[in-house]
């Protein structure tokens, strides 16, 4: 597809497989100003849509053979991650930053005007003083992502993500905030986000990409307010 309607977008999503990467992808395929959703994962995604590239990668270690099917984006939002205590400590610092930094260095030279929706975390640290390791290694990614050069990136740091959906937990702790999300919500309404309001936000600010060009941080309050507006 080399034409397309004046104003529409294409956009890039990494990790549709995941959570927030299958609320964004869903809601991408919906959303009237998105020509084409390049979806970029290891496992097929079971779903066919006419707006639907689906592109198999196996070693995110070296994403050059995606500059082809990525070239030419508008925006990409990256979900792609691994859940604390469910994989070891390199293998959380692979997935976090190398595959992160990898796929960003590839994303840039194919798409140099795009913008870039991150999903980072609650509590990540660019200075690399945390003691806890998820902060180091989201801070870390958030620092290269930056030194790109992308025009327009913005990183969301959530808090706990509700799931929406019954799922496997990852986790004991997950089953627990899964099983007082209620009471958890009512008292600390700004440390909570829905799965899919996230998406929503982080597809809508990418495509979107308005605001004076450089970085945006966006903290748990900050998305639940985004997203919001998009009810």
């Amino acid at each position: 597809m080399t034409n397309r309607p004046p104003g529409q977008k294409r956009l890039t999503i990494i990790g549709a497989t995941g959570m927030v990467g299958g609320y964004a992808l869903r809601y991408a395929l919906d959303h009237p100003a998105v020509d084409r959703v390049t979806a970029v994962g290891r496992r097929k995604l079971g779903i066919s849509n006419p707006k639907l590239e689906e592109v198999l990668h196996s070693d995110f270690a070296d994403c050059s053979a995606l500059a082809a099917p990525i070239g030419g984006h508008d925006a990409a939002v990256f979900c792609l991650g691994a859940y604390t205590g469910a994989v070891s400590n390199s293998e959380l610092r692979k997935v976090t930053v190398d595959y992160t930094i990898e796929f960003v260095r590839v994303f840039h030279a194919a798409s140099p005007a795009a913008a870039f929706s991150f999903l980072s975390g609650s509590g990540a640290d660019p200075t690399g003083r945390s003691r806890l390791a998820f902060a180091r290694y989201k801070g870390e990614a958030e620092n290269a992502i930056r030194a790109v050069g992308f025009s327009h990136v913005y990183i969301f740091r959530p808090g706990y993500i509700y799931p929406v959906q019954p799922r496997t937990e990852p986790s004991l702790g997950y089953r627990v905030l899964r099983s007082i999300y209620p009471a958890f919500r009512m008292l600390f309404p700004n440390q909570v986000i829905r799965a899919d309001d996230l998406a929503r936000a982080m597809v809508e600010i990418a495509i979107s990409a308005n605001g004076q060009p450089g970085s945006l941080v966006l903290e748990n309050v900050d998305i639940r307010a985004r997203a919001e507006t998009l009810c």
